[in-house]
Order: structure tokens, then sequence, then C-alpha cells
């Protein structure tokens, strides 16, 4: 039986932040989410996370994930923190302890980390710059004596470039009884997780270190500018995951991933594109220049063109968009649909084969089968307090510059003459025409200005 430990109760002050450190983003999503899964893929029995500063906000952020919290109302230490969680766990069963900011780590390491036959098994990694960890220590055997802490390092142990990630696997019974005997009488006052080690060993214990495959994983972030490098990590592995299932990326570099990404075959996306959310893009989709797409599903064969902005959009079979579309939530769209340069749509559904080709406003409404909707035409949806809708039907022709005031309902196969404000419902396969009557006026004169006074 296996059970997880998250230490999350540090406020990270150089983080200069309202919120906590292990919420702080990472690849658009709290830092601290990232580790919940990769822990859960182990499939533990039960998940701890510690809490302290800002409780309310890391359990509200885990809501819908399955954890249960402990507080630890003192900030006295990791040691102190991994006490808090240990009297509701069965002796017998196995803990894997990690700190909060170390949102990297794969599922796979935690694996071989748990495989290790030992009485105490830690996570090490060899770093370039050793400078702010704790060292292992190993003896002539190979098995860890102690962690040392760099405050409490002397010079010799200063040089040591094994390094101690914070994550560890033992009984929780074994885990107590050696954590009631750490002390704080150390640089920083604190009872430290890392102490255990040196008790475990004291006492013929067999410890064990394991050493990532890449260091890169088990970085932690104490401040903007850690953050900003575990990004860098986070999107490097993001746009490999993307090229491994079959996308090309014109320039990886300028491609950001903020969510995750479910991709078919052949999709290309081309430079500057930014990726938001929970996303499917079926296979053959092009994504082009400098698109925004949110929590948005594209069908198979699906093209954006250059600056598109999309966020909550559904489109289920090959659509045309852009360029400078803006698709906003609620809009879905079915085969052959295409939406032009600097049209805006929301909650509006799209029929297959309809078109909105230029500078057109559609919302709240329901576009039928082929249906034509002419340059600078705009659903008058909103009258101050309430949202109406709109229905144009299979093959209607929307002339241009029109405005359709809501709720109004426009038949199969009606046209609607250019420049018309339609306020009624216009009957199917008639034309119908909403505009003042045109006229000349003879013998006006047009006014000229006056002369100003010198």
């Amino acid at each position: 039986m296996l059970e997880v430990i998250i230490l999350a109760a540090g406020e990270g002050r150089r983080m200069n932040s309202n919120h906590p450190k292990v919420l702080q983003p990472l690849g658009g999503r709290p830092m601290l989410t990232h580790l919940v899964e990769a822990s859960a893929a182990l499939r533990p029995s039960r998940t701890h996370v510690v809490v302290g500063a800002g409780a309310e906000y890391v359990e509200s952020a885990l809501d819908d994930m399955a954890c249960e919290f402990v507080t630890q109302s003192q900030r006295l230490g990791t040691g102190h923190a991994a006490m808090q969680a240990l009297p509701s766990i069965d002796p017998n069963a196995r803990v894997l302890v990690l700190p909060g900011d170390m949102p990297l780590v794969r599922t796979e390491t935690l694996v071989d980390l748990l495989a290790v036959e030992a009485d105490l098994a830690v996570l090490s990694f060899i770093a370039d710059d050793p400078g702010g960890y704790g060292r292992i220590l190993r003896d002539d055997d190979g098995l860890v004596r102690a962690i040392r802490e760099e405050k409490d390092a002397n010079d010799g142990e200063r040089q040591v470039n094994e390094v101690n990630s914070g994550v560890l696997a033992a009984t929780a019974g074994n885990l107590a009884d050696w954590l009631s005997q750490v002390r704080s009488d150390n640089a920083q006052q604190e009872y430290y997780l890392t102490d255990c080690v040196g008790i475990a060993a004291s006492q013929g214990q067999r410890v064990r270190a394991v050493v990532a495959e890449h260091a890169d994983e088990l970085a932690g972030a104490n401040d903007r500018c850690q953050l900003a490098e575990l990004e860098q990590t986070f999107q490097r592995r993001a746009r490999a995951k993307l090229m491994r299932a079959g996308v090309t990326l014109a320039d990886p570099d300028s491609v950001q991933i903020r969510g995750q990404v479910e991709v078919g075959r052949d999709v290309f996306i081309d430079t500057n594109v930014t990726l938001i959310g929970e996303l499917e893009l079926a296979d053959d989709v092009h994504i082009g220049v400098g698109c925004v797409v949110e929590n948005t599903k594209l069908g198979p064969g699906t093209r954006l063109k250059p600056y598109c902005v999309l966020e909550n959009v559904v489109a289920s079979g090959a659509c045309e968009l852009g360029p400078f579309a803006r698709l906003r939530p609620g809009t879905t769209l079915a085969e052959g649909v295409k939406i032009g340069n600097f049209v805006e749509t929301k909650k509006a559904d799209f029929a297959a084969g309809a078109k909105a080709s230029h500078l057109s406003y559609i919302g709240d409404a329901e576009i039928g089968k082929a249906a034509n909707i002419g340059a600078g035409t705009i659903t008058c949806n909103y009258d101050g307090v309430n949202k109406h809708r709109t229905t144009i039907g299979h093959d209607a022709f929307i002339g241009s510059n029109s405005a359709l005031v809501a709720p109004v309902n426009i038949g199969d196969s009606a046209v609607i003459g250019a420049g018309s404000v339609l306020t009624h419902d216009a009957p199917a396969g008639e034309l119908t025409v909403a505009r003042a009557r045109q006229r000349s006026i003879s013998g006006w004169v047009r006014p000229t200005r006056k002369a100003k006074a010198e």
C-alpha cells in the first residue's frame, strides 16, 4: 500500500506574490497540479497535501483532485510538515514524500525510486551548480550516510555535486520514528526531513539514493527567475510531446503551450502560436501565424489563417477561419463553415457550409446550412438588459451592412436586401428590404463655410 505526502505549506516570500508558491503558474496551470497528477499515476491509496500559508487557495485549486488536506499551523521545517500527515497513515504503509514546488518530476522517475530495495530511498541528481541544495554524503559502499544542508556543510561537503531533491520513500512507521528524533539545532532552527537519513543510517538501516536521469525534472522554484527556468523546461517537453505525436512546429521555440493538447496526425502549427487550456486538434488541422486558441476542439482539416483568436469553440468538421477572426465562447461550427477576416462570433451555431466572410458580428444566433452573411452584418442581440436570439434559415442570403434586431427569424432561402434594418421576421423564399426609400432632392444647395472675421 502506497500513500503520498506532498509538502505544500510554504509561503514562498521570494515570489513577492499574494498567492502561495505552489500555485504559481507553470504551463498555464498551478505548479502543484502537475505534481499531483504525476504522483496520482502511481495509484496511491491516498494523497495528503500539507497546507499552511494560503491554505484555502491551495484547497480550491485541487478541488477536483482526490486529495486530503492537513494543516501545518506553525512552519517549523520540512520534517515538522511531514509529521502532520503521518498520524493518519497506517504504520505499515509505504510513504512517498514530495516537495510541493517540484512540478516537473516524471512518474517514471518516481517508479524507479519506489523500486529500490532499501529502508529509506531518496531521490538525488547531479547539479552543475549545487549551491543551495543539501549534499548527498555516501560511505565507501555507496550507501547514503547523511544529507547535509548547505548552511550546515563544511567546505569539503560543499564540493559534492550530488544533491538532494527532497523526495524520499519509507514505511510510515519508520519515518515517524526517525522524525521523532530530529532536532532543530541547525542554522535555520528547523526540523529537517533530510535529518532522517543520518538517523536511519546510524541505526544500521539501508539508505540508498537513486540518481535521476534528468536533473531538470527535479528543479524547484523559489523566485520568479527560477520559475521562468521551469517554464522553459516545461515548454521544451510539451513541444517535444506534440512533435512525437505527429505535429509539425514551424518554429518550436515560438509556440507557447499553456494547458493540455490532444492531437491527431499531420497537424501543422506555425510561428508565434499560443495554445491555452484543454484543446483537441484533429488530423490535418493547420494553425496559422500568431493565433491564440483556448479550450477549443478543431475537427479534421480545419484551417486557421493568421491571427485568429478562438475561445471555447467547437468545429466538428473541416472549417476555414480568418485571418483576424475572433470566435468567442459558445461558437459551434459544422463541416465547411467559413468565418472570414474581422468577423466576431459568440454563442453562434453555424450549420454546414454557412459563411460569414467579412467584417461582421454574429452573436446569440443560429445560422442554417449554406447561409451567406454579407459584409458588415450584425445581429443586434442585446437590448441593454437581456440577450435575444437570431435564427437564419438554410440557404438564406443576408445582404451587406444589414442589422438584424433580435429576436428575429429569417426563413429558409430568404434574401435580405443590403442595408436593411430588420425588426420583424422575414418569410422564407422572399426578398425582404427594410430601409428608407432612396430619393434625390432637386434644387438642393450644398452649405458653404462662412468666411472667418479678420
